[in-house]
């Protein structure tokens, strides 16, 4: 079982990449370039492939129509996950891949699916109206979950230093139901236009107006809410230690079958007589989506919890100033350092800064993980990669936070100058309060325990 070294390294980064050593010769299909290329043909491909069958079946003018009203919440849903992830924010290359996957590969494999499959029970039903009433409620929640939990798989099998926790499930599971809703609005905004096309319906009445309230008003988190629960259980199998494989196993797949459970029940709402659709929508759907949010928004101030809990022993190790803690906790805090940045800085200081408070996060992230022994057998390596980091932008970082923390603390904070003004602050082995100069001071003593022995704050961790 892998686990953390008691106490943080002083700070002296080694010179070249973090683990050294030559890089092992990677076979030509695990070159990032071929995957990547792989990867954008795949979804280029099937962009296109759905806007020919989407155009096929609503015309230009309701595809126009349906695409100018579905963007409509995109933003919106796209801004509160980014707000969920603030805490640790994900790159954006995670997130435009959810997005076009479920936007391009999820919706293709769903309407071809969903199609040949009502298409075959129909026939071999005689039933055209049974066959459309079972591809609905039973065939479409299996084909269109499973379709979008393969982007959550990929990035938690191919991104896994992306993936950590919840958020990250909830996050890369809403993005990619979002792209999927956006597609499929295309389609039934643009179908019911054409509709009223042909009746001359037109306003409040129309069938447009209708299903625009419904899919775009009423319900615009519907599909997010069905493959987050597909997140939470990729989420919390990543919190699970590598040798519980069954687990990390089952508790994807179970919230797979509760996301297709809860798009069965929302599909066939409309079978259970007139007011069906209101009974699932006020009895069962908008309280799961208050208990989830809730869930999503209490384990993001746990993250915040957790980066003020193990941050202070870098800040024993001299790696952060005593107020980096506190500050990279708040979510004020680190506004406030953003902003100060900005200001003697500009913009290149802003996003330095923005980096810098990603990397520490990720860094108290990967230490709790090796308190609980779930760490993975390339902790330390991965460690000193998020450590060279932070020292890489400590001048400017460093200044910004201990402002927002004397600012956000309840309590004073020893000052730090603007770089080219002085020293940071930090505890040297054997000393008091004591300036950090940085890599190859004297105090430093590699990659190793500190001089002065275990501080009392802190307990040895666990094996």
């Amino acid at each position: 079982m892998a686990i953390s070294p008691p106490y943080p390294p002083y700070p002296t980064p080694p010179d070249g990449p973090a683990g050294g050593g030559a890089l092992r010769h990677a076979h030509w299909w695990q070159r990032t370039w071929v995957r990547y290329g792989a990867l954008i043909t795949l979804l280029t491909l099937s962009g296109l492939v759905i806007l020919a069958l989407v155009r096929q079946q609503t015309g230009t003018e309701g595809f126009l129509v349906g695409l100018g009203l579905a963007v409509l919440p995109v933003p919106l849903l796209i801004a509160a996950f980014r707000w969920l992830d603030r805490v640790e924010p994900g790159p954006w290359r995670n997130l435009v891949f959810a997005f076009a996957w479920g936007a391009c590969a999820a919706a293709l494999i769903a309407i071809v699916a969903n199609s040949f499959a009502t298409k075959w029970i129909a026939t071999a039903t005689a039933d055209p109206s049974g066959a459309d009433t079972l591809g609905a409620t039973v065939i479409a929640p299996v084909v269109e979950e499973s379709a979008k939990a393969a982007a959550v798989l990929l990035v938690f099998l191919f991104r896994r230093r992306d993936f950590t926790g919840i958020v990250d499930g909830v996050v890369i599971a809403g993005v990619t139901a979002t792209g999927f809703a956006f597609t499929e609005n295309i389609l039934y905004l643009g179908t019911a236009f054409g509709t009223d096309q042909l009746t001359g319906d037109r306003g409040i009445p129309s069938v447009t107006a209708a299903t625009f309230f419904v899919r775009v008003v009423m319900s615009p988190f519907a599909h997010p809410l069905f493959t987050v629960l597909t997140g939470i259980g990729f989420g919390i199998a990543a919190l699970s230690g590598e040798r519980q494989h069954v687990r990390r196993v089952l508790l994807p797949l179970s919230g797979l079958l509760l996301a297709m459970g809860m798009h069965a029940l929302w599909n066939g709402s409309s079978t259970f007589g007139q007011f069906g659709f209101f009974a699932v929508y006020g009895a069962f759907m908008v309280p799961t989506f208050g208990v989830l949010t809730w869930l999503v928004v209490w384990t993001r101030q746990r993250e915040l919890h957790t980066v003020r809990e193990e941050l202070p022993a870098y800040a024993v190790a001299g790696w952060l100033s005593p107020a980096e803690p506190y500050a990279l906790g708040s979510m004020r805090a680190r506004r406030l350092a953003r902003t100060f940045a900005k200001n003697h800085g500009g913009r290149p200081a802003a996003r330095a800064v923005a980096e810098y408070e990603a990397y520490a996060t990720s860094l108290a992230f990967l230490r709790h993980r090796g308190r609980l022994g779930r760490a993975g057998a390339d902790f330390v390596v991965r460690e000193g990669e998020l450590l060279n980091e932070l020292w890489r932008r400590r001048e400017i970082a460093r200044p910004a936070l201990e402002y927002a923390g004397r600012v956000a603390a309840p309590m004073p904070v020893p000052p730090a100058a603007w770089p080219g003004h002085g020293f940071g602050y930090g505890y040297a082995p054997g000393q008091g309060y004591a300036p950090v100069q940085g890599p190859g001071h004297a105090q430093g003593h590699g990659y190793g325990y500190p001089a002065s022995g275990p501080h009392p704050a802190y307990n040895p961790y666990r094996t």
